[in-house]
């Protein structure tokens, strides 16, 4: 199957540069369309289905956007085709080859693909909106940048809660739990699920954090607070509590500092900018969103999160 897979998309990168190299590039535009709809009724009649001027375009974009694909001399792992028809439809040449890279090393589905790229995925990421950019996933040398798991908005269109627009933390909590494995594919990369309500003991009370999970990539446990409301400042106290405690009580010698994560139902401009929120690199505040919005809904609420999370860093000055 893998080598078959390779060898149609040879044939789809070679026939996408010869259209792009002897017709598109040489000829005037109209001619060029009427080349390629004549030999896509030569190569129809001639090979069956599979050469109509759709996909013929759909080669040279393929072509186009990934030329040197298969110039590596060393060994290596390609998507399929229906993936790659999927990543074509990419504009941005910086985000396209990220969720190349990140389907390959997170083996997703074309589905999986579909919805990343239909949510912004990338764009959610908070080193996308820190000003930097990811780095692109390398195997076994993964980045070691928190900013590169944490995404916000979160979008949790699957929960199918029952009362979407105002769900109490129980019933998202329960949710979660009841879609783990989408929840966990929402995250990003390296998230293994370790506890719910997970009681942290002192000699005076017990805490209890709703969501615990682990980032292998990270070397981190990643504690996740759920708030059906907007974020108060109490709220960024008693994560930073519970990071404090985890850091103290729970971490092991070779784990990196604990993450926290305020998953709200609306982040806020004040706490940002003057709790303890700001300059912290522990603990991050991300709104979730229970419907999955259009491309301008989504593109609009990533910039107004972007414009808050850059109300947490550190001044220049500073």
């Amino acid at each position: 199957m893998r080598s078959i897979n390779i060898a149609l998309l040879r044939r789809n990168h070679l026939i996408g540069k010869r259209i792009d190299e002897e017709i598109l590039s040489t000829r005037a535009n109209d001619y060029g369309k009427s080349i390629i709809k004549k030999l896509s009724a030569f190569l129809t009649e001639r090979f069956g289905s599979g050469f109509d001027e759709s996909n013929l375009y759909s080669f040279v974009k393929f072509y186009r956007y990934f030329p040197n694909i298969f110039d590596s001399l060393s060994p290596k792992s390609f998507l399929s085709w229906t993936h790659y028809r999927v990543l074509i439809r990419v504009d941005s040449d910086v985000a396209r080859p990220y969720y190349e890279k990140e389907a390959l090393a997170s083996g997703w589905s074309v589905r999986d693909l579909q919805r990343a790229i239909h949510s912004q995925y990338y764009e959610r990421l908070l080193s996308t909106q820190s000003g930097s950019l990811p780095a692109l996933p390398q195997g076994i040398a993964p980045s070691k940048d928190p900013l590169e798991y944490v995404k916000n908005p979160f979008v949790a269109e699957f929960l199918g809660l029952p009362n979407p627009e105002r769900p109490d933390e129980t019933e998202l909590e329960q949710a979660i739990i009841d879609h783990l494995a989408q929840f966990l594919l929402e995250m990003g990369k390296g998230y293994a699920f370790v506890a719910r309500q997970k009681r942290i003991h002192t000699e005076k009370k017990d805490y209890y954090v709703d969501l615990v999970f682990y980032n292998y990539f990270l070397r981190c446990f990643v504690l996740v607070d759920l708030k059906a409301k907007k974020i108060e400042h109490q709220d960024v106290g008693q994560m930073d509590m519970y990071v404090r405690m985890y850091d103290e009580m729970i971490k092991g010698a070779d784990d990196s500092p604990t993450l926290g994560i305020l998953l709200c139902a609306e982040t806020d401009e004040d706490i940002a900018r003057y709790s303890v929120l700001k300059g912290n690199e522990q603990i991050f505040a991300a709104k979730y969103k229970t419907y999955m919005p259009d491309e301008t809904e989504l593109r609009n609420e990533i910039e107004r999160q972007k414009a808050i999370f850059l109300l947490t860093r550190k001044d220049e000055n500073d």
